[in-house]
């Protein structure tokens, strides 16, 4: 593990403390749990833009998925 230096307003420090005593935890810990979710958050949010992107560069046409019509079973027949 590295060591390395933040700069943090005084507000969000006081923040994180009082979240780290009541989770039992330290301010480290905290930080670095909060660090990995912003991280997969950033990678959920880059593959919904890409595949936002996808369809809207070749948007699904009414045949698509018509094929499957008859498949489906919705129990009111």
């Amino acid at each position: 593990m590295r060591t390395i230096q933040m700069t943090l307003d005084d507000e969000l420090v006081k923040k994180v403390d009082a979240i780290s005593k009541e989770l039992n935890t330290s301010r480290s810990a905290f930080t670095r749990h909060a660090l990995h979710e912003a991280v997969k958050q950033h990678n959920i949010d880059r593959l919904e833009l890409k595949h936002r992107q996808g369809y809207s560069a070749h948007p699904v046409n009414k045949e698509e998925f018509s094929v499957w019509e008859k498949e489906q079973n919705w129990g009111d027949e």
